[in-house]
């Protein structure tokens, strides 16, 4: 964060007393000298340990980087950080884990785990399952008459379906999210998601919705297990997410959970350590490929980082660092290239990709809604280290 010089004092000339001889010209020369210098003064030492954090070469001087991620464990109003890996050119440069945690904890990856299953999503496209501007294939909006059967793929993905999903409604215990995941729909969520009625035309409004997510995860356990119990659905959507991405990216601690009726809860509850959370921002920005291995093609990374027609800073499933065009501030527009794109979850999870930098951020813990600013300017503090091309 910046850091500012503390102004001279004026010094303001008058007639010394001859007894005072050298000693009335000594003080004003020392005050003089200790403003000389330009700019700000030398910053503090660094705090025992920091550099521990980060390696010898990461690529940027050591110590502003340093100080950037012991800023994070550290700084008041931005909450709580329990871990953070910096990767450039592909290798860990700095990893810290707060009290309690370490490599080997898996963290939430609350809304970070839309981007996850719109890989899952890209594979199916991929496969020849599904189509983007079909109808999404929901049973329940084929009726005759329903305007839900004009929604598409395409429109879940980008947050423009139309439905009526209402999140961070207040009262809290009205909100879509809360509602679905906690309260009445939380045994078939899916369901709830889905049963919703329409409150604008679908593709024209922007609405981020974790029911929108939920659907998609519903959509996809459909076609890979039709007609399973609840039992073979979880079990063939777990096998789908590790044999399909998981293995191959080697994110061994990566796990989902699960509904009542099997699905996966596609929008908030996907767990990894940060390192492997780090291995998903690396596949990203390989464009979904892992060591000259294609996972997801790379025509379909990039539909995921390119703008929806309702949100200039919303691709599919994915944050974008580019101005809203309101007050929305997800990333750091005004800091960072407007290439860099993250997955961003609640409480401040973040896994930053910039691809002109060949860095992947990525940020777990804590911070409530009215620090989150001041935690995304710390991330772009980190990300401003690097150059880009």
């Amino acid at each position: 964060m910046p850091r500012f010089a503390t102004p001279c004092p004026k010094l303001v000339r008058r007639p010394s007393p001859s007894h005072l001889g050298l000693a009335a010209l000594t003080l004003p020369l020392a005050l003089l000298a200790g403003c000389s210098q330009d700019g700000p003064p030398p910053l503090p030492p660094l705090p025992e340990g920091a550099l521990e954090a980060v390696v010898t070469d990461p690529g940027v001087p050591r110590e502003p980087l340093a100080r950037a991620v012991d800023d994070l464990f550290t700084a008041e109003g931005i909450g709580t950080t329990y871990a953070l890996v910096v990767l450039h050119e592909g290798e860990i440069v700095a990893e810290r884990y707060g009290e309690g945690m370490s490599a080997d904890t898996r963290f939430i990856g609350w809304s970070m785990s839309k981007t996850v299953t719109a890989a899952l999503i890209g594979m199916l496209v991929a496969d020849g399952r599904l189509q983007l501007d079909d109808p999404a294939p929901v049973p329940s909006w084929q009726r005759a008459g329903d305007p839900r059967g004009e929604i598409t793929l395409r429109h879940l993905l980008q947050m423009r379906s139309g439905l009526r999903h209402r999140e961070g409604y207040d009262p809290t215990y009205e909100s879509s999210e809360v509602q679905m995941l906690l309260l009445s729909g939380r045994d078939d969520m899916a369901a709830f998601a889905e049963a919703q009625a329409l409150e604008s035309m679908p593709g024209e409004e922007f609405r981020y919705s974790t029911a929108t997510s939920v659907i998609l995860a519903d959509i996809a356990t459909d076609l890979i297990a039709p007609d399973g119990s609840p039992v073979q659905r979880q079990q063939a959507m777990a096998s789908f997410l590790d044999a399909r991405l998981a293995a191959p990216l080697g994110m061994e601690s990566m796990v989902g959970e699960y509904d009542a009726a099997g699905t996966l809860v596609g929008g908030s509850s996907i767990w990894a350590t940060a390192r492997d959370w780090g291995k998903f921002g690396e596949f990203l920005r390989h464009g979904g490929s892992v060591k000259g291995a294609q996972i997801v093609p790379r025509r379909w990374i990039e539909f995921m980082r390119t703008t929806s027609p309702a949100s200039p800073d919303y691709g599919a499933q994915t944050w974008l660092n580019l101005p809203s065009g309101g007050e929305r501030n997800e990333l750091f527009a005004a800091r960072g290239p407007d290439t860099a794109f993250a997955a961003v979850g609640h409480l401040g999870q973040y896994v930053i990709v910039s691809p002109e930098q060949k860095l992947t951020v990525v940020r777990l813990g804590k911070t409530d809604g009215p620090q989150r600013y001041a935690l995304v300017e710390q991330l772009a503090d980190i990300v401003q280290l690097y150059p880009g091309r």
